[in-house]
């Protein structure tokens, strides 16, 4: 398949793998406490087995991936995660919304472990791919609300399921249709070209030390994001007096300008020593948090963008420090291996935003958030000088 058309194939994956995990998260803000009769606390944890098998799923698909082909795992993908989204639309009761969501995470989990080992495979420099790609991830995140926002107030909440997994299926048919007219004459696996060579050398203190702070800083990181992708919705309704599309629209507008923040991240990272761009944005992080403490009406819109801006800043790093010191061979398990931290620490999210916000409110729950990247800060202190880690396979 031509190299270009692939990549565009990744972004979209990448963009539906971050966009229907989240349609609960407004639908249950803004929908489903009224239709079903429950808090808003009681209702969202019934996503978090969907969280936990978003992450644990991520090892089998990332040893699928390096062993059996991972195009056809992200044919699975986009026909897996499809299908889903559709029977959840047909959920009737907490727990059949709970099942549905579980079969999202299930087929969700594809995508990181082996997209990004996709995206990052046969390049020199990987910080503005995994940019790019990371910022159709976090526009997915975006017009989760918006699209969710704006089809509950004209079709409900179930045409917020129904119709991205339409598009989804419909993708897997063109990606299936373009890999075996690609395959008439090419070459079998892909794997070939993407073969790590001339990796640095590394002391066994170095490796030691990065892949701490990588599973560390990732696991905190993704509690982070996690958080607050999930959590905004909610913000936004409680502190500005805005319509159930506003809602969506001022979402969407959050996440679209912060997702900018990749590419600036992507651009640094290959050219900057990446230990300084990793510590300003981990103390970004708990400065804007700490802003929004107390914060209310439009200062909470730009104080939102200027965090989410450095919490997605943080996403293409890790991944960039992953591809450079992994080979091709294993690097979707390296990738797996991350985001099962990463997603599973990431379920404890949504627990952490019930009883926060059940018992003291937001302010309590961006405090937390403030001593996260805090933590994030000292680890990254840690890491090693990694101008040797500039080049890539």
């Amino acid at each position: 398949m031509n190299p270009r058309l692939h990549f565009a194939f990744l972004n979209v994956g990448h963009f539906i793998d971050h966009l229907l995990p989240l349609v609960f998260a407004t639908a249950a803000a803004l929908a489903l406490t009224r239709e079903w009769g429950m808090s808003y606390a009681q209702l969202i944890p019934y996503a978090t087995p969907a969280l936990v098998v978003f992450g644990l799923g991520a090892l089998p698909a990332g040893w699928l991936a390096d062993r059996w082909s991972r195009e056809k795992m992200m044919v699975i993908f986009f026909f897996g995660i499809g299908a889903s989204a559709m029977a959840t639309a047909l959920a009737d009761t907490p727990l059949t919304m709970a099942l549905g969501l579980f079969a999202i995470g299930v087929f969700g989990s594809i995508y990181h472990p082996v997209g990004l080992a996709m995206v990052i495979q046969g390049r020199s420099r990987t910080g503005i791919p995994l940019a790019i790609n990371g910022m159709f991830g976090n526009l997915g995140v975006a017009c989760a609300a918006l699209f969710t926002s704006l089809l509950i107030g004209v079709s409900g909440w179930r045409a917020a399921f129904v119709w991205p997994g339409a598009i989804a299926v419909l993708l897997g048919v063109v990606y299936l249709t373009c890999l075996r007219y690609a395959q008439r004459g090419a070459v079998p696996n892909s794997e070939g070209n993407g073969v790590a060579k001339n990796l640095p050398a590394f002391t066994r203190e170095m490796l030691i030390r990065v892949l701490i702070v990588v599973f560390v800083s990732t696991a905190l990181g993704g509690l982070i994001f996690q958080s607050t992708t999930f959590a905004l919705p909610k913000v936004i309704d409680e502190r500005l007096t805005v319509s159930v599309t506003g809602v969506g629209w001022y979402v969407f507008s959050i996440f679209a300008l912060a997702s900018l923040g990749q590419l600036v991240v992507g651009y640094l990272v290959d050219r900057l020593p990446l230990k300084g761009v990793f510590l300003v944005v981990a103390a970004g992080q708990c400065l804007f948090a700490l802003v929004l403490v107390g914060s209310s009406g439009i200062s909470t819109v730009f104080a939102s963008v200027a965090f989410m801006l450095v919490v997605f800043a943080q996403i293409p790093i890790n991944d960039v420090l992953i591809g450079r010191f992994t080979s091709s061979e294993w690097r979707s398990r390296a990738l797996a291996a991350r985001y099962i931290i990463t997603f599973s620490v990431s379920a404890t999210a949504i627990p952490m935003i019930a009883w926060t916000h059940n018992n003291w409110g937001f302010d309590a729950f961006f405090l937390i958030l403030a001593g996260v990247a805090i933590t994030v800060f000292g680890f990254v202190y840690l890491l090693p000088r990694v101008e040797a880690l500039q080049k890539t396979s």
